[in-house]
């Protein structure tokens, strides 16, 4: 009997030279190997008569070879395998191309299952190259077949075969990680069922029992994993208590040079209840772009140092923590309050200055890039750990953030990036969500226009003039650079056209993502400062600098982004007191495409267009780009899917708390995620 662990090497009918091209799938152990879900599947399970064949159509017939198979030698590298066969109906002539081996393998007088497109007539029946095997195999044919993704070296049938031997060799020891209760609670299907379905399914309905069960044991388990990462640190370790606001809030809520609007009111309050707790806060604040999570976090860091500790905020690019530190500086430096700006461009010397002023709490807020969570960062007394554009981060990067103090800080984790409320479910499981709609009051609405490329001549007559107002502009375009297979402009190519062309004479400037870090920072400095007036950009704008007099943005090809990236990187503009407007250049010829531009010019509601985002690219892509540090999902499709995740997140919420449920639950944890929940306690 195998081990789940067995390297797959020592599978029958694998070996040293396909357990390489398997480990290029990520194929390495038994456990892996059975785990390596299908991708589709193909129905081949019913078969028709000859003489019901439909030209075009892609059927199965039972035939008898009548005579033996010829081979016709066309030219060099082309092999021409015929062969007529036949049921009670009809005459079925079939062809292979470059299968000469089929010859002597198929045999005159013997049934065989002809699996492929018919064509011809309906007189004349024709199939090529169909699937093809003896009557009553039902490998690849009279069955619900699956289809792997797969790689060079490994073919549709040696992968089915392995699984098959797999599964065979280890089906009497699979663990069940379901707990007995939640599997009958939720009417799902016994492991061993499960996996054999998936591979092998004997029916549709079995097919759906087993993705059921599977999809099920996977959002649970990571609802599991989010769920005693928020328990651990809760019961665990104590919090920290704050008193409630004091003297420097008040100073500070008399500084701002506005209300908060409702909604910020609201989460604020939030946050005081957390921080005023002694069960640590963790909580995810989601808030449109411009709708002002920044002077809450301001709030909170100064309430936390008002109580006696130190606060931290981390932001994902140099530039952006450059831009908190200033406006941190601006408002807070008049308070009293020590602040600091810790990155990856400060010597070796300033920022060993920084680290030990840290230690002995002669700082009180400190700002920095990824070089905050550095073994040299240690706080005298952290009380908030703050990370901004928190999909930027995985969770294991804001556990590093979390372990800088004595006591257990209290985290808020923020984005921009709206998401549907299912999702943050999945995404963000660990946390408590708080929300900001509003916009504060005098943000000009961003006026959105689609046009086609034939206007593009008048759309840059509109910048030059919006730039001859004193404004500056965006121009997004999707490629770096050009390829020689598609038509999109490229950043490159738009920016030499735009510099040498209407816009010779102003100060232009391009970015994108293979200029080096410093290179993309120093020019967007020049953009933040005034002194580049049109920016051609590719997305790495996307989380960047807050610029008020950027009024105007031109995306190039927009059809070929998301809505939610478009939506961020429109964003960028809107700032300032200007009227502003983003144009959306788009020749989109599909429906999908053109729907997504109607959408982006009828809202600017994130939240709406994050859920239209979500049923126009699927779930795949779409919360590919939000679970940065959670594992990939196998078999669960989060938009279908909808139902078991709340199954699954309500049966992790009763099981966390039961220790028999959870002696089942851990160990699959730190089996199939350890990377992700690594700092989950071994119990």
């Amino acid at each position: 009997m195998a081990d789940l662990n067995t390297d797959v090497r020592y599978i029958k009918g694998i070996g040293e030279q396909r357990a390489k091209a398997l480990g290029k799938l990520g194929i390495a152990t038994l456990r892996d190997l059975i785990s390596y879900f299908p991708r589709a599947y193909d129905d081949r399970s019913a078969l028709r008569r000859i003489a019901d064949l439909v030209p075009g159509e892609t059927a199965g017939v039972a035939a008898m070879v009548a005579s033996p198979p010829t081979i016709s030698h066309i030219r060099k590298g082309l092999d021409l395998v015929k062969l007529r066969a036949v049921d009670d109906t009809g005459t079925l002539d079939v062809t292979f191309f470059n299968q000469a081996w089929l010859k002597n393998s198929l045999h005159q007088g013997e049934t065989y299952i002809f699996y492929g497109r018919a064509e011809g007539s309906l007189l004349r029946h024709q199939m090529a190259n169909p699937v093809v095997e003896p009557e009553g195999r039902r490998e690849v044919t009279g069955r619900i077949v699956p289809i792997y993704p797969l790689t060079a070296g490994i073919s549709q049938l040696l992968l089915s075969r392995a699984i098959r031997q797999g599964l065979d060799s280890c089906a009497d020891i699979l663990p069940d990680c379901l707990p007995d209760g939640v599997r009958q609670a939720h009417q799902l299907c016994r492991v061993n069922y499960a996996y054999e379905n998936i591979h092998f399914p004997e029916s549709a309905e079995a097919l759906d029992l087993a993705r059921r069960r599977l999809a099920f044991e996977e959002l649970y388990l990571i609802q599991c994993g989010l769920l005693l990462l928020k328990k651990q640190s809760q019961e665990q370790r104590q919090g920290i208590r704050h008193r409630v606001n004091g003297y420097l809030v008040r100073q500070l809520f008399q500084a701002l040079p506005f209300q908060l609007t409702n909604d910020q009111q609201k989460v604020w309050q939030d946050i005081c209840n957390d921080m005023e707790s002694y069960v640590p806060m963790r909580r995810l604040l989601q808030g449109d772009v411009g709708s002002g999570k920044t002077v809450v976090a301001m709030l909170a860091l100064v309430k936390t140092v008002e109580n006696g500790f130190q606060g931290a905020l981390m932001a994902p690019t140099e530039i952006l923590a450059h831009q908190h530190y200033e406006d941190f500086c601006h408002l807070l430096e008049p308070l009293g309050v020590r602040v600091a700006l810790l990155s990856g461009r400060l010597s070796a010397g300033k920022r060993r200055g920084i680290y030990e002023k840290l230690a002995k709490h002669e700082i009180d807020i400190v700002i920095g890039t990824h070089a905050l969570i550095q073994d040299e960062v240690q706080f005298a007394a952290l009380g908030l750990a703050i990370t901004d554009e928190q999909h930027r981060f995985g969770i294991n990067q804001r556990a590093l953030l979390e372990q800088k103090g004595d006591a257990l800080p209290d985290v808020l984790v923020m984005t921009a990036t709206p998401i549907p409320r299912t999702l943050t479910l999945t995404v963000y499981g660990d946390l408590d969500v708080s929300m900001i709609h509003q916009l504060p009051p005098g943000r000009k609405p961003i006026r959105t226009f689609v046009r086609g490329e034939d206007r593009r001549e008048l759309i840059y007559k509109f910048v030059l003039e919006e730039i001859a107002k004193g404004r500056q502009a965006y121009v997004v375009c999707p490629l770096i650079e050009s390829k020689e297979e598609s038509r999109l402009s490229s950043a490159q190519d738009v920016y030499e056209e735009l510099s040498q062309g209407i816009f010779a004479g102003i100060s232009c400037g391009l970015v994108h993502g293979k200029l080096k870090q410093k290179e993309k920072e120093a020019i967007m400095e020049e953009f933040y400062q005034g002194k580049i007036k049109l920016l051609v950009a590719t997305t790495v704008i996307e989380v960047g600098v807050n610029v008020p007099n950027a009024s105007i943005m031109v995306v190039e090809h927009a059809q070929q982004f998301g809505l939610s990236q478009l939506h961020q990187l429109r964003g960028r503009i809107g700032r300032g007191e200007y009227a502003s407007y983003c144009i959306l250049v788009s020749d989109g010829k599909t429906e999908n495409a053109r729907r997504r531009m109607e959408i982006m010019e009828s809202t600017t509601d994130g939240f709406v267009l994050a859920e239209e985002d979500l049923k126009l690219r699927g779930p795949g892509q779409f919360f590919g780009s939000m679970q940065h540090g959670l594992p990939d999902l196998k078999m669960a499709d989060v938009e279908r899917d909808i139902d078991i995740l709340l199954q699954a997140r309500r049966a992790a919420l009763e099981s966390v708390d039961r220790p028999e449920y959870m002696s089942r639950v851990l160990p699959a944890l730190r089996l199939q995620y350890q990377e992700q929940f690594m700092n989950i306690m071994e119990n």
